[in-house]
């Protein structure tokens, strides 16, 4: 495996949050030669001058290889891969200003985990339909930035639509204790990924209630047949969704409050303000995944109970009651 044996080429992260930095850490430990955009110039600063991002990594020393910068182009420029650790939905925008800067053969990873509310496009897409002269891929799996910037052991997928670029991908950026495993299953990686967050937010509304431990892995597990539904209904396969960007990164996200969505969660179920609360994909994919559960008539009462509850409709305890009242019928169903 590769990792920690020289410069192999140039990566540029897109993002100056926790994902994107830690990332860009786990690129450097690789071998690569990085540089992180970020919009913030306060983050630049700190990255550059003392290796920290204490704003999203508090009292993490960062890898030294690590160069920042605010210039868009200048990051871009000679990069060989591009990592869009930006929220999915700001992908529009970010791809449609690489457009005209970015050169032709360069692999541009997705490595948020979301649907895009306004078109129902997964980041793949976007990425596809801006920047056709480009590989397309995906980074996703249980991965918190924490565990991953403190160089605790981490597995991933890294899928695209051929085999070769995923093995070639997942070889630049695996290091010792991050590993990559390549798929050509991108929409199954991309629709694991982004489909889970919303289930997180159902059984982060579960912990919010105390409804008990019990309650939370019931809604894990059959909030997972409907993401397995939803996502074969769309076109994944189903050993994906069984694997670390679909199964495996749905149990690290309803593990505990260290999951954004599982924190917003748990804010739902409590009924607390919910203004200041860091960003959750899931609010965003909700009602995008309940609308396309519609389109292809698969039955989803836990993404939609989940969708209800973020637009206010009814509240985490009046979703639960409805869920406890549906008819009793066969698990398989």
């Amino acid at each position: 495996m590769v990792g920690e044996m020289g410069t192999l080429g140039k990566v540029a992260v897109l993002g100056g949050g926790a994902w994107a930095t830690a990332l860009a850490d786990v690129a450097v430990r690789a071998g690569n030669e990085v540089q992180l955009w970020a919009r913030d110039g306060t983050t630049v600063d700190e990255i550059n001058s003392v290796h920290r991002n204490e704003r999203y990594l508090p009292g993490v020393d960062l890898e030294k290889g690590i160069a920042a910068t605010g210039d868009f182009a200048q990051a871009l420029d000679g990069a060989d891969i591009v990592l869009m650790a930006v929220p999915a939905q700001t992908f529009v925008e970010i791809t449609e200003r690489m457009a005209p800067i970015l050169k032709a053969g360069t692999a541009v990873v997705g490595c948020a985990k979301g649907i895009e509310r306004a078109s129902g496009k997964l980041p793949g897409e976007i990425i596809a339909d801006a920047l056709p002269g480009c590989p397309v891929a995906s980074l996703s799996g249980p991965s918190f930035a924490l565990d991953v910037s403190r160089g605790l052991p981490t597995a991933v997928t890294i899928a695209s639509r051929h085999m070769e670029w995923s093995t070639w991908l997942a070889r630049r950026l695996s290091a010792r204790t991050f590993r990559c495993y390549a798929s050509d299953d991108l929409k199954g990686v991309e629709l694991g990924g982004a489909l889970k967050n919303v289930l997180a937010l159902g059984v982060g509304a579960a912990r919010g209630l105390k409804l008990g431990a019990s309650a939370e892995a019931a809604l894990v597990a059959r909030g997972f047949a409907e993401l397995s539904r939803l996502a074969l209904a769309l076109g994944a396969r189903p050993e994906t969704l069984t694997g670390l960007s679909g199964l495996g990164d749905l149990v690290l996200t309803c593990s505990g409050p260290q999951s954004r969505n599982f924190a917003y969660g748990i804010a739902l179920g409590e009924g607390r303000p919910l203004e200041g609360l860091k960003l959750a994909e899931g609010v965003f994919t909700a009602s995008v995944a309940l609308r396309l559960a519609r389109q292809h008539t698969i039955e989803a009462p836990i993404i939609e109970a989940v969708t209800h509850v973020i637009d206010r409709d009814i509240t985490a305890g009046e979703a639960v009651a409805r869920l406890l009242e549906r008819p009793l019928k066969s698990e398989t169903q």
